[in-house]
């Protein structure tokens, strides 16, 4: 059940403050140094396409984890009042792990490998738990605000440590760096540090409600798995979420795979490193502001026309990178991505919030994630197997574009009103 009285300011605040921390991971590590160093200093010894496929195995490995267990935790932690407590949990794990890529030495692929994947199960699995925590810190009519501002946070926070790193790639000496190897590594330490620091003010200051019931671990996890069954059915009848569920699926699946496959595209196009290491940072910087403003524009048009939008303008982001020619392009394509890429994410989070029923939400959050992380099994995959099978890493995008279609499509079916009563009587007989 929803917390008696709207949340105060800070709570929310606070809440919000963990994208901050989080997303440092996503931008830094993910989207920014992990691919590149991967390439030239940890596997520089195997071929770039074997290095390629096995970065892709551990992204694809990572994600399939949590879909096999992200639907079974949620539902635990539902049955345990426990959401934060494992979101702090997984929080330990990123942070962990991300540390410890400074101390892997020049040749060892397999342990930095290793260290990502474990990496990518603590990001992932925090943001289920982080996500379901929006209904215990913002009222219904809030939940547009309260997303894009956590993402608005993101952008600037990731954007800023991130910043930071690039200078200190580019000019190593400055920072007495011996080359730009020790300075992506402490990049990685640095990562860590901040994902830690900033996720104090949600650990202190984050209310949760109670869960189910005391219970014993015991019969918490025989109950969780019974109540898992039972979400399976009731999601079945709520049938406008269920749709909403394999809209995101699609639409999602384009907005990782280009997260995932960006400078990867660059790189096969001849661009070098450090100009899509400036193209990211334009990315994060642009989608501060857009964030915010998309969730104006979700409370005065609604989540549902606001994401169609954001899908249009990916549309027409892929069509544009199909005929890229000049890093100059790739500058103006991370503009376009920034205006929309926290707005998608985080109307799609709050609109989701708004059709899931009270008492279900960190396990139906889970079922959200679970849907996200297969997309991002499919769409790399996908894309991949397109540049095999055409050798040209253009039409290799197109599959994107074939996702965000459908996605679009199946999101304009979506009956949003029906949909929320159907999630507040639910609630109500839970």
């Amino acid at each position: 059940m929803h917390i008696g009285k709207p949340a105060p300011r800070r709570r929310t605040l606070a809440w919000a403050f963990y994208d901050w921390a989080n997303s440092a991971f996503a931008t830094v590590v993910i989207a920014g140094f992990f691919p590149v160093f991967f390439s030239q200093f940890w596997a520089a010894d195997l071929p770039d396409a074997k290095s390629t496929q096995w970065l892709g195995y551990a992204s694809s490995a990572a994600s399939l984890i949590i879909v096999c267990t992200a639907p079974a935790l949620g539902a635990l932690a539902d049955q345990l009042g426990a959401k934060k407590r494992f979101l702090l949990g997984f929080t330990v794990l990123g942070v962990l792990c991300t540390g410890a890529l400074y101390w892997v030495g020049a040749g060892h692929w397999l342990a930095a490998l290793l260290l990502y994947l474990l990496g990518l199960l603590g990001f992932f699995g925090g943001n289920i738990f982080n996500d379901a925590l929006i209904v215990d810190v913002a009222e219904p009519e809030n939940y547009e605000r309260a997303s894009s501002l956590a993402y608005a946070l993101g952008y600037l926070g990731g954007g800023l440590l991130f910043a930071l790193n690039v200078v200190m790639v580019l000019t190593p000496s400055s920072f007495g760096f011996a080359d730009k190897g020790e300075a992506v590594q402490t990049a990685f330490l640095l990562c860590a540090i901040w994902w830690a620091l900033f996720s104090l003010p949600l650990a202190f200051l984050v209310p949760e409600t109670e869960g189910v019931g005391s219970k014993r671990l015991g019969r918490a996890v025989r109950d969780a798995f019974a109540e898992l069954a039972g979400t399976l059915r009731a999601v079945r009848r709520l049938p406008n979420t269920f749709l909403f569920l394999i809209a995101y699926w699609f639409y999602i699946d384009g907005v990782d795979t280009i997260v995932f496959m960006a400078v990867k595209y660059g790189l096969d196009l001849g661009f070098s490193d450090s100009s899509l290491m400036v193209a990211l940072l334009v990315t994060q910087f642009v989608g501060f502001p857009a964030a915010l403003a998309f969730g104006r524009l979700g409370e005065r048009w609604g989540p549902k026309p606001a994401i169609l939008l954001a899908i249009g303008i990916y549309c027409a982001v892929v069509l544009a990178a199909t005929q890229m020619q000049r890093v100059e392009h790739f500058y103006a394509l991370a503009v376009a991505i920034g205006l929309v890429q926290g707005g998608i994410q985080a109307l799609s989070r709050s609109l989701f919030a708004s059709l899931v029923p009270d008492g279900q939400t960190a396990e139906l959050f889970g079922f959200y994630n679970m849907v996200g992380k297969f997309a991002a099994v499919l769409g790399p995959f996908l894309v991949g197997s397109t540049a095999a099978l055409t050798g040209e890493p253009r039409l290799s995008l197109l599959p994107v574009l074939f996702l965000f279609a459908i996605g679009a499509m199946l999101l304009w079916r979506v009956d949003v009103a029906a949909g929320r009563a159907a999630a507040k009587e639910a609630g109500e007989g839970h």
